[in-house]
């Protein structure tokens, strides 16, 4: 299955060339390569003005920004929503974060084809069962048998081809399991499909990590530093890991600012505070190109 899609976003940006094969070629890369998080098509506005070259549509993120917990609250409809805006709002690939599949194998099969339509550049799906809950909250995480992890991501690779980059997340580390067992679910994932690994721990240092991409170099290694984020990233560089994902600060940052602000404003009734910290409306008009509506108006409007 070969689609070749280019897409052209509105604004700035213009068309862009197809995304799966830029996710691709960044997972790929022999140079160590970033994606950064972001929840909607403002946040991921802001990191394509960053510089990022690729984006992450994280799960803990998203279902934050609408409200919900992180433990499959949010569908996947609700989520292929959102990457559709985050897609046209920054022309960047995204590496879509899709839980456990949210369901099955035709569950995820089906999240797969949808993200793919709707501006997908790959999708993540982790080894544990529905309902999942966040790896970082409580300590029961149970893990799907492998064979029935590996029949999710044939489902998968046997609807989308190479037009979906397809990354494997091993939960064997958060689940309690040990080196071994996350060793063995990543040759059965690399047997079943997946273009990527990405191996997650909870532990403030990344031995473990690194244990693991000493041990494994089938395929490219993507890594989540949310926990051992004091580890630099030389260390990642000398261990050969493909990709780090930058996975939730957008949001974290933008609670925290928002908090902030809204306590200031009903602290002292005024916005004049608040005003020299915030950005100014024409720095938001910038960022989601308003120029280009004008200059758009201009051209396709009638003269009076």
């Amino acid at each position: 299955m070969t689609m070749n899609r280019a897409v052209f976003i509105p604004g700035p940006i213009g068309a862009v060339e197809d995304p799966t094969t830029i996710l691709r070629a960044l997972i790929f890369s022999s140079d160590l390569s970033f994606l950064m998080e972001a929840h909607d098509g403002l946040s991921a506005a802001i990191a394509t003005q960053a510089g990022f070259k690729g984006l992450w549509a994280s799960g803990l993120s998203i279902s934050s920004a609408l409200g919900y917990r992180d433990a499959n609250e949010a569908s996947w409809t609700e989520v292929v929503d959102v990457v559709e805006r985050m897609a046209d709002a920054s022309g960047l690939p995204i590496l879509v974060d899709g839980e456990s599949g949210f369901g099955n194998f035709n569950n995820a099969r089906l999240l797969a084809m949808k993200l793919l339509q709707h501006g997908g550049a790959g999708v993540c799906l982790e080894d544990k069962a529905f309902p999942k809950r966040n790896s970082f909250v409580g300590d029961h995480h149970p893990l799907v048998d492998i064979d029935e992890f590996s029949g999710r991501l044939k489902a998968i690779k046997d609807t989308t081809g190479d037009d979906l980059l397809l990354v494997a997340r091993i939960e064997a580390l958060i689940a309690g399991y040990s080196l071994d067992e996350a060793l063995r679910r990543a040759d059965a994932y690399a047997d079943a499909g997946a273009d990527a690994i990405l191996i997650h721990s909870r532990k403030s240092d990344a031995d473990e990590i690194l244990a693991f991409a000493k041990e494994w170099q089938t395929l490219p290694i993507v890594i989540v530093p949310t926990k051992y984020y004091r580890t630099p990233v030389s260390a990642y560089r000398d261990a050969g890991i493909s990709t780090v994902i930058w996975a939730n600060h957008a949001m974290r940052a933008a609670v925290a600012g928002m908090r902030a602000v809204c306590a200031r404003i009903a602290a002292e009734e005024s916005i004049a505070g608040v005003e020299p910290e915030v950005a100014t409306l024409d720095e938001v008009f910038r960022l989601l190109g308003y120029d280009e509506l004008a200059a758009a108006e201009d051209r396709y409007l009638p003269k009076h």
